[in-house]
Order: C-alpha cells, then structure tokens, then sequence
C-alpha cells in the first residue's frame, strides 16, 4: 500500500537521544476506494510500541501538508509530541478525505482505521494501541470491538474522558464490550465536570469490562479547570497535567 509522506521539519530536541523521534510526516493512507485517511505520524528510532491517537468532538483537526494542525488544543492532540518522547510511534487521526468529520461507529471508520494499523505493523513490529479521549473514545472501542487482533485489530485500547453516557451517538458502555480479548486502560479525572462523562458514572463502563485480560482505571486530580467543563482546557481534558496522564499511559501499555 502506497502512502504520501510529506516531511515536516520539527524535532523532539530536547529528547534524550535513544528518544528522539524523526521529523513527524504527514501521510495520505490510501484506505477504501478513492479514500485517503491523513494521518500525522512521529517514530522514535526505537519503538517500545505504536498509539493511534483519536481526538474527542467530530475528529476533524486540521492536518495541513506542512505538518501544522488548525485545531490543535486536544488533549491528546497537544500531548503527541509526549508520547513521542515516550518512545512510542504515535499516529494522529484526521478526517478521512471522504467526510468532514471523523465518521464514528460506521464501516468505513473500521475499515480506514484498520489499514492504519496495518501501515502502523509496517512501520514497527510493535503493539498497536488505539488511544482515544471523550468522542474519541467511541472510535477506539468501537473499532476494537469489529476487529479482533487477528483480524487486523488493534493489541489494546486506551480510554481517557470516556464518552459514559451520549444521545448522539452510542456511549461506551454501550458497546459489544463483551466481544474485547485485549488489554483495556481507562484514565478519567475524578473531577470531570462534563455531563457525559462524569466519574460517578464510570461504573456503568467498569462493570462491563469483563473479558479484557487485563484492565484498569487510572484516576487523575489536579491541573487546571478552565471554561466549558466538556472542553479540553477542563478537568475534563487533563489541563496541566498532560505530562503525567500521558507518562503513566506509556508506563502501562509498555509493561512486560
């Protein structure tokens, strides 16, 4: 499968050296007929494993050829450059070039996500986790549970700011989760004041989890809360506190 790479000079610097990731490049994945997924994509020199990362609201962030992205304020958005640091390919989902959002439960989101993973195996033959935050973590889980490992599907998935309850869409808990055989993490504020994802909530997706053979919650507090409690400068987008969000993640899903 050929891919457009565009090359985007920008480096992790001040990274230690076993670290440093190449520039990021920015790449058209042929995925479904006339369809290109854009992804923004950083590789360290020796990857520990490879993190799709999935942004919350409709997804469409912006990628522009040179590597700068227009809707950049995400918590994980913001925070690439930290798993990167972490050793970890990191993979950044856009709008597939067919939609003007990121098209959530649907065939044609697995179907783009799944040649992600495959391009991802290609790369390095490391783990591949979906990561997703709020709506973002309705394409991680769904994706998981229509593609088993292997049949394509990603080794674990990544939940932070879980959508718990929705009327748009179908909230987490929701789900097949009964259908997943891979790790599952869960991160979550304990302060998250969005209506849709509120901690006293998280039982409803806990309890669900009962096949993952591994799974656990982590529970954050501190940082910063500003604005609109659904937003990703809230509690609920782990506002100053990014660094050790993303450190424990890493920590956890490179565990021997």
């Amino acid at each position: 499968m050929r891919a457009t790479l565009i090359a985007v000079c920008l480096l992790l610097a001040s990274a230690p050296a076993s670290a440093r990731a190449q520039s990021p490049q920015v790449v058209d994945l042929p995925t479904r007929p006339g369809t290109t997924q854009r992804i923004l994509v950083i590789k360290p020199e020796k990857p520990k494993a490879a993190v799709v990362l999935f942004a919350g609201g409709d997804g469409n962030i912006g990628i522009q050829p040179d590597g700068r992205i227009s809707r950049g304020g995400n918590f994980l958005v913001r925070s690439r450059d930290l798993f990167a640091g972490l050793e970890l390919l990191t993979i950044v989902i856009d709008a597939p070039s067919d939609h003007s959002t990121v098209p959530r439960e649907t065939a044609d989101h697995v179907a783009d996500i799944k040649a992600v993973i495959a391009w991802s195996r290609q790369q390095a033959p490391v783990a591949v986790w979906l990561v997703g935050t709020s709506r973002g973590t309705q394409s991680a889980a769904y994706v998981a549970t229509q593609l088993p490992t292997g049949a394509g599907g990603p080794d674990g998935i990544v939940l932070t700011a879980t959508m718990l309850n929705d009327r748009r869409g179908t909230a987490v808990p929701d789900m097949a989760l009964d259908r997943l055989r891979i790790p599952v993490l869960v991160a979550h504020h304990r302060h998250d004041a969005c209506r849709y994802c509120l901690f006293n909530d998280m039982p409803l997706l806990m309890d669900r989890l009962t096949t993952p053979p591994r799974r656990e919650l982590l529970v954050f507090e501190g940082g910063n809360d500003v604005g609109d409690p659904c937003q990703a400068r809230a509690y609920h987008g782990f506002n100053g506190i990014e660094r050790d969000v993303v450190g424990r993640i890493a920590a956890w899903i490179t565990r021997p």
